[in-house]
């Protein structure tokens, strides 16, 4: 997760993809921080990182097995919130933003694919110039060049010269653009729903199976 607007993108994306059972390596980037503070009153404290606070609305027994094997009770309610097939089994792996020495810096680390949600477009001309200034952005860029799923998922506009140049060039490398744009055509009636609409979509490229939208018919 990294600066821009839309922490409730990433903070719903992360319960969507513990509920299918995917196990998650978490970053977070120190801009992110203050965004989700601001957008979620949500305190996070990147040194001393734990995941009741960013998801401090999971069940109790839920939050205290994230990290190791959660009871069936608390993996059929985590997945019936989230609208994806039970069970989970999904685990958290924190790493700091600034950790180098993290698996995710290492393409030896085979992984199914990495999500930037939300994308500044400070990181995403970090990523496409090639300058690694945290761990975020030396994942992004192993992702490249290991040819796997890199999905960037930038919520700006309107959009400069600049920002679409480094969209184009990012798409040439091999990254996904999925901007942060719900649709409209399955009637939400809320706020959440069209939240998920773009977590379906980013989850749809990453192979996870979901029923958060009504599909098109």
């Amino acid at each position: 997760m990294t600066g821009a607007s839309g922490a409730v993108y990433g903070v719903r994306l992360l319960e969507v993809l513990l509920a299918a059972g995917c196990d998650v390596y978490l970053s977070i980037s120190a801009a992110a921080q203050t965004v989700l503070r601001h957008e979620l009153n949500l305190k996070i404290d990147l040194e001393n990182f734990c995941l009741s606070q960013l998801i401090p609305t999971l069940p109790a027994s839920v939050d205290a097995t994230l990290e190791g094997t959660q009871p069936p009770d608390a993996r059929s309610r985590l997945s019936e919130a989230c609208h994806v097939p039970p069970p989970a089994t999904g685990q958290v792996r924190y790493c700091h933003y600034m950790d180098f020495g993290a698996p995710i810096a290492s393409g030896s680390l085979l992984t199914e694919g990495m999500v930037i949600c939300p994308c500044s477009c400070g990181t995403l001309s970090a990523i496409v110039h090639g300058s690694s200034a945290n761990l975020i952005h030396r994942a992004a860029e192993v992702h490249l060049k290991e040819r796997r799923n890199l999905i960037l998922v930038p919520r700006e506009t309107p959009l400069s010269v600049t920002h679409l140049d480094n969209m184009k060039r990012a798409a040439q490398s091999g990254a996904i653009i999925l901007p942060a744009m719900p649709g409209f055509y399955h009637q939400p009636q809320s706020v959440g729903e069209l939240v998920d609409f773009v977590v379906s979509r980013i989850c749809d490229q990453l192979g996870v199976d979901n029923n958060l939208i009504r599909r098109w018919e």
